[in-house]
């Protein structure tokens, strides 16, 4: 068994040696090894890892398709031939391939040849996959099904990115090295994954079946993992890791565990999941902390079911407001009916509220839901600030009439002002230096609508956020100014209803820091990033200081969505930095 001590050795003093015991792990490709030995010694697996990525990142073009074309196909002629390296063997057997039935290889084959004439070069695709144990060959089907309609510039990325998962895994063979945490949270994920109100997909709202089930096994976990747990009155799963010394102050961390309709397995999850994890492994050791560590699997933050978000994090700072207990969902049920049939009484809710003086923080860890550390080919981030949103429904009043018989220039057109309200949205937000600064107009409807019909009604919604209130306040100001001009100029009735206003939650500095201590001692070289999404982090930012560690996500980014995905070893890494981080964790002074 090859150690990273041995690895060092080499690469300081006999390079061929160093390229020698590496020369599996990238495709008859020995030049990659050779330029990453002069970047040693390598502190941590993770950091040898990144070395070898790096230079592939660095490569020109040539290089970089070389590598790509390096590689066989998936049950290709050359696996058909026996050529394939033990490697590619193994990997491709694991997966299943070596047992096609007929139909499966006929498809293969196609999509091979479709692939390499769009391309122009095979379609690569770590095949053993997030967890390391094997894709299926349907799985394997639909990826390569749904990477073929990719752009050439954003499928070479992605081809890269998989030799980069297929390369991190061969070094975790070579090294013997298993990332036990990561894999611990991926199967925990996979398992509460499985419990749905749909069928198909992954959908779990508040109170539902599927939702009081996931809550019950966390709490199991939690105790299984030596915290003390119990459920609140809105549904939130509270773990307390306490401390030896009764008078310590709290640690806080946590997620949300409810999800939207047809969703992904990661999205708030992994933030319950790895620090429960955590706890694991320190009580398994005998290791406790110098403060009590809690673990907050909040209830709800999507609001699909009552429309309303936060639902367990405001409950937490004290801010839950009863009379949404009145909500009533699409079937009439209210949420006061829900909770007392769960067994919660909704009296006791204002009790849940934490004491902000018996707090030394909190920081959450949470799959970045987008594709910004994806192409940096880093795992993990720290987050500097999570985005405001300014949410506004735009009602435009024109007048319907007759498509044939009204002239272009005497149309009071609600839908063709609509589109023009869209593309200065585009525009605006585009246009700013400020990179966190998004605009979205995600609904667009036209009541009635009718083939032979001017419009004479659109209704849109505005969505705009930015890291910075500054920022997004000059946005909305400008995009709502442009509405009123655009309606005064087609003749058209603007009605503009503010539906959400939340500014953005800058993260502390000082716990940034230690984020990034942690992050440097992992081996990944730290890199800072706005969160666009919102958090249950920014509701706990009213009592507390936070901090966020966002681990990479991957299949181009996508999120709130079945391909949402992340892999065992990124989970490992985001799992160690934490620890790292809660080992040397110093208080604010």
């Amino acid at each position: 068994m090859t150690t990273l001590e041995q690895l060092n050795g080499s690469a300081a003093r006999d390079v061929p040696a160093f390229v020698k015991t590496l020369h599996g792990i990238y495709e008859h490709s020995p030049w990659i090894p050779e330029r990453a030995a002069a970047l040693g010694p390598f502190a941590t697996i993770t950091a040898l890892k990144q070395s070898l990525q790096g230079v592939v990142t660095a490569a020109d073009r040539t290089e970089q398709l070389g590598l790509i074309r390096a590689h066989p196909e998936l049950a290709g002629k050359a696996a058909i031939a026996g050529e394939l390296t033990a490697e590619s063997t193994g990997e491709q057997a694991k997966a299943g391939l070596n047992l096609c039935t007929p139909e499966e290889f006929a498809t293969l084959q196609k999509l091979n040849a479709d692939y390499n004439a769009k391309f122009g070069f095979p379609f690569i695709l770590a095949v053993k996959g997030a967890t390391g144990k094997g894709l299926t060959r349907q799985q394997i089907i639909a990826t390569f099904t749904r990477r073929l309609r990719n752009q050439p510039e954003d499928e070479l990325r992605e081809a890269l990115r998989q030799i980069g998962r297929i390369a991190e895994m061969r070094i975790n063979d070579l090294l013997g090295y298993t990332p036990a945490i990561g894999a611990t949270i991926m199967e925990w994920a996979e398992e509460i994954g499985a419990w749905s109100e749909d069928e198909g997909a992954l959908t779990c709202t508040y109170m539902t079946d599927a939702h009081r089930r996931t809550a019950d096994q966390i709490a199991h976990w939690m105790r299984e993992a030596g915290m003390h747990a119990h459920i609140d009155a809105v549904g939130n799963v509270v773990g307390r890791y306490l401390s030896t010394d009764p008078q310590a102050k709290t640690l806080m961390t946590g997620s949300h565990y409810d999800t939207v309709r047809n969703g992904g397995k990661y999205d708030g999850r992994e933030g319950i999941l790895l620090p429960i994890a955590i706890v694991r492994h320190l009580h398994e050791k005998g290791e406790t902390l110098p403060f009590h560590f809690e673990i907050i699997a909040f209830s709800e933050e999507e609001g699909v079911r009552f429309k309303s978000t936060f639902l367990g994090s405001n409950a937490i700072i004290g801010q839950f407001d009863l009379n949404l207990l009145n909500l009533t969902d699409r079937d009439g049920v209210s949420m006061r009916d829900v909770l007392t049939q769960a067994g919660h009484d909704v009296t006791t809710i204002p009790q849940i509220a934490r004491d902000p003086s018996d707090l030394l923080g909190y920081v959450e860890v949470h799959i970045e839901q987008g594709p910004v550390l994806l192409n940096r080919d880093l795992p993990v981030g720290i987050v500097t600030s999570i985005a405001g949103s300014s949410r506004y429904l735009v009602n435009l009043k024109g007048v319907a009439s007759h498509a044939g018989t009204t002239p272009m220039s005497m149309r009071k057109d609600a839908a063709a002002a609509a589109a023009e309200i869209i593309l200065y949205v585009e525009q605006r937000c585009s246009q700013d230096q400020h990179a966190s600064l998004v605009g979205t107009v995600g609904q667009l409807q036209v009541p009635n609508g009718s083939t032979n019909v001017i419009p004479g009604a659109c209704t849109l919604s505005l969505d705009i956020r930015a890291a910075r209130d500054d920022v997004r306040d000059a946005a909305v100001e400008d995009v709502l100014g442009k509405i009123e001009e655009i309606c005064q100029r087609r003749s058209v009735d603007a009605n503009i209803e503010k539906t959400v206003s939340a500014p953005a939650a800058p993260c502390a500095g000082w716990l940034m820091q230690q984020l990034a201590a942690a992050t440097e001692r992992a081996g990944v070289k730290p890199f800072e990033l706005a969160s666009g999404a919102g958090h249950d982090a920014m509701t706990i930012a009213r009592i507390t200081d936070v901090a966020m560690l966002f681990t990479r996500c991957g299949n181009g980014g996508i999120s709130h969505n079945p391909l949402e995905t992340m892999t065992a070893d990124d989970a490992e890494v985001s799992a160690q930095i934490l620890l790292d981080f809660l080992r040397n964790f110093k208080a604010k002074v």
